[in-house]
């Protein structure tokens, strides 16, 4: 390979094994990359589309109904007697804005939205919405609490999260299953019982309110089930 002049390459090629080479190298990127979407803390990853199960349409997650993206903004889980389980989920149209609800039964997939990740870095709680900064450009945004669903209970200054984002325009957090948050307030612990069973309330330095057991004390770090808003263990300190 040798350099000529300042426009072309010269790849020891002919007119003719030069064209089946870009060709090659064409359609292998169009192969690779046309069918996936950005995956979090990299605008330059791919992964597949999803397809989620009714339990898994959690407020903040994107989904596709007829070719329209929507916004999961709230979501209820149900069962009536012997009858299917159900999801009725308030969603928004990410393209018109309109808001509707949907209820999924049983069996039924949904497919997750084509939207983008942006690892952003979270700020500080406004008037009914959070600000957040984006940790590649800088840029600042706020998004309202409805939009964010549950996951503001977990949220704390400076944690570090996932913002969806779509046509450029962020439109939901993505919080980790799992965070490490700080005990401020609860009741003194009991000497020596590690015992399972007993539980007692405890809030945390983000806000939430979430049962833990009885051994433990304010300023522990316990992880936290975002998801579930559950106690999962106490967190090495």
């Amino acid at each position: 390979m040798s350099w000529r002049g300042n426009r072309t390459w010269d790849l020891g090629l002919g007119t003719w094994e030069f064209g089946v080479f870009v060709s090659l190298v064409s359609d292998i990127l169009s192969s690779v990359l046309n069918p996936y979407v950005l995956s979090p803390k990299s605008s330059f990853q791919y992964l597949p589309a999803a397809m989620y199960t009714i339990t898994e349409l959690k407020p903040g997650r994107a989904i596709t109904l007829d070719g329209e993206p929507f916004l999961i903004l709230a979501s209820q889980f149900g069962r009536k007697s012997q009858s299917k389980a159900n999801m009725q989920c308030k969603l928004k149209n990410l393209k018109t804005g309109a808001v509707i609800a949907r209820n999924f039964q049983g069996s039924d997939k949904v497919e997750e939205a084509s939207v983008g990740y942006r690892h952003v870095q979270y700020l500080y709680a406004g008037q009914g919405s959070r600000a957040f900064m984006d940790l590649e450009t800088y840029d600042q945004f706020e998004l309202p609490d409805e939009v964010i669903g549950d996951g503001v209970k977990f949220l704390v200054d400076g944690m570090e999260v996932d913002a969806l984002v779509y046509e450029e325009n962020p439109i939901g957090i993505h919080l980790p299953v799992s965070v490490t948050l700080e005990v401020v307030e609860t009741s003194p612990g009991l000497r020596g019982d590690t015992a399972t069973g007993g539980s007692k309330t405890a809030k945390l330095n983000s806000g939430a309110t979430v049962n833990v057991p009885l051994f433990i004390n304010e300023g522990d770090k316990i992880k936290v089930n975002t998801e579930r808003g559950e106690y999962v263990e106490r967190a090495n300190n």
